[in-house]
């Protein structure tokens, strides 16, 4: 099991921090705001308020121990280079670090940063991708939140049941409704046998959205 920093908890850093504890990995999780904090109490071990542009704080903390460090500060561009050039300084091992702008992102390259992440770039290359490479494939958008996908279900799920569909692509999303010959089906048993040709509706968020296209590429 690798361990894991997660420093500023906004909607990037805190789906990564959630999507690595669903996976059973160890995480510290560390933001100034108590409030974002407190949403992780009864999930996280290891929460922190500290400055995360100060080594001592950092070693307190046991950040130099983890695998990977994973910078998701806000819009404050000066803290997030500042950090990662503390947690140079104490030896983490890996530092992968959110950048705002190609210019944030090319200093956090030259201090060191071992992967730099444009969120918004990157989910759209990801959305591009699955759709591309997946034509059975339609996004609606119910809230900027909220998607809802509509697949029609190729040969290669053909004849495996709704939940070996969701356990290959995506766990617990929530499959809505189903078609086969013409005639919709509002409720759908995880027991269903899929048919090449059905079309199902699943809605989900925008994490779980990227996740299922990307497993689907």
């Amino acid at each position: 099991m690798k361990t894991y920093a997660v420093i500023g908890l906004g909607k990037f850093g805190s789906q990564v921090a959630l999507d690595l504890l669903q996976n059973e990995e160890q995480v510290i999780a560390i933001d100034k705001n108590e409030d974002k904090l407190k949403e992780f109490k009864n999930i996280c071990e290891n929460l922190f308020i500290i400055d995360t542009t100060d080594m001592l704080s950092l070693k307190e903390a046991g950040i130099n121990e983890v695998d990977t460090a994973i910078v998701s500060i806000g819009e404050n561009i000066e803290a997030s280079i500042l950090t990662v050039m503390a947690l140079k300084e104490i030896g983490v091992k890996e530092i992968m670090a959110k950048a705002h702008s190609q210019i944030h992102g090319k200093i956090l390259s030259k201090i060191g940063t071992d992967r730099v992440i444009y969120p918004e770039r990157d989910a759209a290359n990801r959305l591009v991708k699955g759709i591309t490479t997946n034509p059975k494939v339609e996004l609606i958008d119910i809230t900027n939140t909220m998607k809802i996908i509509k697949y029609k279900i190729p040969s290669k799920y053909a004849n495996i049941t709704i939940e070996e569909f969701s356990n290959q692509t995506i766990p617990n999303i929530n499959i809505i409704a189903l078609k086969r010959d013409d005639e919709w089906k509002n409720s759908v048993n995880n027991s269903l046998v899929l048919c090449k040709g059905d079309v199902i509706l699943l809605l989900g968020n925008v994490a779980q959205t990227q996740k299922f296209l990307l497993n689907l590429a």
